[in-house]
């Protein structure tokens, strides 16, 4: 599978088959949030909302690309992000594009 953030891949005619989606809500146990809820006193990188927004965007990049198979493409196209926060400590990712067939 060929995951591209722009629309078109060098070299390669597609038919699109339509849009493919894949998200997460995830969220830190209570002991890290509180952890991190101190360190923004002092300032410095919240490495564990890092962590887990790195974690949120990879489940979120596997869901996509499990509806694209499921269409029966060979990539997706002009892929996108995008995330908030739903809650102190919880954030929802979404990952999407247009899944596109190999002519």
């Amino acid at each position: 599978m060929i995951l591209v953030n722009t629309d078109y891949i060098t070299g390669k005619n597609f038919e699109m088959l339509g849009l493919v989606r894949g998200s997460t809500i995830q969220s830190k146990h209570l002991g890290k949030d509180i952890a991190q809820s101190f360190k923004t006193l002092v300032g410095g990188e919240l490495k564990a909302y890092n962590e887990m927004m790195n974690e949120a965007r990879a489940l979120a990049t596997k869901r996509m690309v499990q509806e694209a198979e499921a269409l029966g493409a060979d990539a997706v196209v002009n892929i996108r992000y995008a995330s908030a926060a739903v809650m102190q400590g919880a954030a929802e990712v979404i990952a999407y594009g247009t899944a596109v067939k190999f002519v």
